[in-house]
């Protein structure tokens, strides 16, 4: 079996670098399977990597995603319906997806590394199909955002690359400068929902106000912000959380509620739900203020979809 590890080397601190070269030594001297070092090196590069692996071994070869959600995002693209699956270990800075994965909020890249065997090269996992969200040709694998949450995502980004010693703590800071400015932007929706019961329905509004949107196939994004707490990979189905336009006054007792998953139990300005897909659409023409995995795009439109069972995850064989 060959291990593929994607490293982003200017992701994570250097702990988590020596932690790294940890591991690269339990293969050299305990591990009868391969380990493969590649570098990214411009973005796209370790999309590109994974699926030239994945088309040249199938089954018989794992990608290890050593960053953060950027460096999984681009992985899972490159992986979306092969055989080969996505090993995540959190080297980043936010690591949101693989706080839903390892259920915890407090990720230990050292713990994690023990689990999967790879402190001493008895390597052992479980490999579960999850699903992913199809947006424009794209994929999504943890969650796609609107609104206000894209503007804190693009500056906690930045703070975070900046001042590395903030970690994720970047993203709670970018809040404050965030919502000092206008809370309230135009979006059309057309989406395809489903209730408790399983009953489709729909939410048509074009256009509407709103503060935030957030579609979610994980729970965590924003450097920890949770709205989607009871969130399932491989339901099927994406959790929502839909927030009218709010001013300052409504919105700063929400924040922690909606860090926490819930703030529409505080107010009916915050609506959460299941979709599986639908059409978003900007109410002026120009790009949508909108982004995926922490990642902003430029779409005016956008057509997305759940895919059931599109890629595998190795996960802790317990």
């Amino acid at each position: 079996m060959k291990y593929v590890f994607i490293e982003n080397p200017i992701a994570g601190s250097k702990s988590k670098q020596l932690l790294f070269k940890e591991v690269q030594s339990a293969f050299r001297w305990n591990s009868n399977a391969e380990m493969i070092i590649e570098e990214t090196h411009y973005p796209g590069h370790a999309r590109e990597i994974s699926a030239s692996y994945a088309e040249k071994y199938g089954s018989e070869c794992v990608i290890v995603s050593c960053g953060g959600d950027g460096t999984v995002h681009e992985a899972a693209n490159g992986l979306a319906h092969t055989e080969t699956p996505l090993m995540i270990l959190p080297f980043g800075t936010g690591n949101d997806f693989a706080k839903k994965v390892y259920g915890t909020k407090k990720l230990n890249a050292l713990n994690v590394v023990k689990s999967f065997g790879l402190h001493n090269g008895q390597i052992k996992y479980k490999i579960k199909p999850i699903d992913l969200i199809d947006y424009n040709g794209e994929k999504c694998i943890n969650v796609m955002s609107y609104g206000l949450d894209t503007k804190v995502e693009t500056m906690g980004r930045k703070m975070a690359g900046k001042f590395k010693l903030l970690g994720h703590q970047a993203y709670n800071l970018a809040v404050i400068p965030s919502i000092l400015s206008s809370l309230k932007y135009q979006i059309n929706l057309d989406l395809d929902c489903v209730d408790d019961r399983g009953k489709p329905y729909k939410i048509q509004k074009a256009p509407m106000d709103y503060t935030l949107f957030a579609v979610c196939n994980g729970s965590y994004y924003g450097g920890g912000f949770c709205p989607a707490p009871d969130s399932k990979l491989d339901d099927g189905l994406l959790d929502y959380a839909l927030v009218d336009a709010v001013s300052l006054a409504e919105a700063l007792p929400l924040i922690p509620k909606y860090s926490e998953g819930t703030a529409h139990l505080h107010s009916e300005k915050v609506n959460v739900g299941y979709v599986t897909g639908g059409r978003i659409w900007s109410a002026d023409g120009r790009a949508l203020l909108g982004n995926c995995d922490g990642e902003n795009f430029d779409y005016s439109e956008v057509r997305f979809s759940v895919e059931k069972n599109a890629l595998k995850l190795c996960v802790i064989d317990d």
